[in-house]
């Protein structure tokens, strides 16, 4: 066939979309709603995230729930929605800032940070069954109230002798012995010394003359490994306008004495003039989760969970870790063959989640050349026949198309989305593969339609499945 100038210049822009798709950024991780604070932890093999909602638009932290997402292969998430919020505290009046959960004895603890009825800020303690919830507040008061504006950003752990810790802290460090019910404490509140040996300083008093040195702010994350304790947290030198640093501090003993250690991740653009890191070793390997203003539409309120995977140092320090578009390599794949609900997705564009009580968390506000990627999709050795993925429409037009490893890749399927009576009203579509596919790939599901403006919604998507 002779080539064209037209031929040949479709087949460079095919081919420019394929490799953009592929080296497409996947930090941050989530990109259908802001997720600043990302607190990570592991129960019963699967990693979860717990962090904010950061609402844009406004010059604060606006911020009125929390959210839970999860993973087995560190690429594709689960969005669980928002399990907890200021209504659930009958106390609370504001700011639903930064937050932990921790499991003890089959029951889930979430310590959070709130303005109180009592114009300051307080933490407490919401409970649940599962990791996703339902949570209800579990005192029906404040955990920790001293009437002061200190009390946020809580970070809790369980020692090997069962003790359990909780520190916070804005501008000083605080910790309590928590009892074994997670609801109370005993012992007095203590106040970390915020010195230079401690902390590298503290905000106003810093260790002028060591600039590698930054002062601790708040966002503290205790945890221990390998019989270190370790204590983290957002801090700042003398410009803070350069936003805040990680750094870190040891110790041999869970109440310190503390000795600062130094930096792990800082002077790197990310948009936000805050940070917040958690820690956690998943199948082997070690990650630091953080956030970035870097989302679009994002910035100092509009903050976004990303993460890197590290190696600790020989003597369990930290190297200095380099914040990436890329994130993190898949450590697992995902079974096509049973459910795979519609909000687990590596990558989104032109669409957003939501929640009901009926259905739960679904995809929606999808829009014309958007679409979710999920990665490393393992079809075997036998290859499918068909697909099956559940819509909703209050209007037709919209067409739901499979494509495999990019955008511009095979099409496996078109799913043709009339009305199906209203937007929570769900049908199943089933439709034959068009050509054979095994092995591990990504796909991607596209959102198009026919004669339809850019700007309306085409459908709602609750989940997906293929058929042998």
């Amino acid at each position: 066939m002779r080539k064209t100038k037209k031929t040949i210049l479709l087949a460079l822009t095919l081919a420019s979309i394929a490799m953009t798709s592929v080296c497409n950024a996947e930090n941050p991780i989530i990109q259908t709603h802001f997720s600043p604070d990302p607190a990570p932890v592991v129960f019963n093999g699967t990693l979860y995230s717990y962090s904010g909602d950061d609402i844009p638009g406004t010059p604060f932290f606006y911020m009125t729930k929390w959210r839970v997402a999860s993973t087995t292969d560190m690429v594709n998430w689960t969005d669980y929605g928002s399990p907890l919020s200021l209504e659930s505290f009958s106390w609370a009046h504001d700011r639903a800032w930064a937050a932990q959960c921790i499991e003890r004895n089959g029951k889930y603890y979430w310590y959070i940070c709130v303005q109180s009825d009592k114009n300051n800020m307080a933490i407490g303690v919401a409970v649940a069954d599962s990791p996703t919830g339902p949570f209800k507040d579990a005192l029906g008061k404040p955990l920790i109230i001293t009437g002061t504006w200190a009390n946020i950003d809580p970070t809790v752990a369980i020692d090997d002798d069962g003790q359990a810790y909780l520190y916070w802290g804005n501008g000083g460090c605080y910790y309590v012995k928590l009892n074994k019910d997670m609801i109370s404490y005993s012992g007095e509140i203590v106040q970390i010394p915020s010195t230079v040996e401690t902390f590298g300083g503290f905000r106003g008093n810093h260790d002028a003359n060591n600039p590698n040195k930054d002062a601790y702010i708040e966002g503290p994350w205790f945890f221990k490994r390998n019989n270190k304790y370790y204590l983290f947290y957002a801090g700042a030198g003398t410009n803070f306008r350069n936003g805040e640093s990680l750094s870190y501090s040891m110790s041999d003993s869970p109440t310190g004495p503390w000795k600062y250690v130094g930096k792990i991740m800082s002077d790197q653009k990310t948009n936000s003039s805050t940070n917040h890191g958690g820690v956690i070793d998943y199948k082997g390997k070690s990650y630091l989760f953080y956030h970035t203003g870097l989302l679009p539409g994002g910035g100092s309120f509009g903050r976004a969970t990303c993460i890197e995977e590290f190696t600790y140092n020989p003597d369990g320090t930290f190297p200095t870790i380099t914040m990436t578009k890329e994130g993190v390599k898949p450590i697992g794949t995902l079974n096509p063959y049973k459910r795979v609900e519609a909000e687990t997705m590596a990558w989104s564009e032109n669409c957003k989640t939501d929640q009901n009580e009926k259905t739960g968390v679904f995809v929606t506000e999808t829009r014309l050349k958007g679409y979710t990627k999920v990665r490393c999709v393992d079809f075997g050795k036998q290859a499918p026949k068909s697909i099956s993925a559940s819509l909703a429409a209050g209007i037709g037009g919209g067409i739901l198309e499979v494509r495999l490893d990019s955008l511009a890749g095979p099409k496996l399927a078109s799913i043709n989305t009339p009305r199906t009576g209203g937007w929570q009203v769900w049908k199943t579509f089933t439709e034959p593969l068009s050509q054979a596919v095994t092995g591990v790939h990504d796909v991607y599901f596209y959102f198009n339609g026919q004669n339809i403006t850019a700007g309306r919604p085409l459908f709602n998507f609750d989940y997906w499945m293929f058929n042998k």
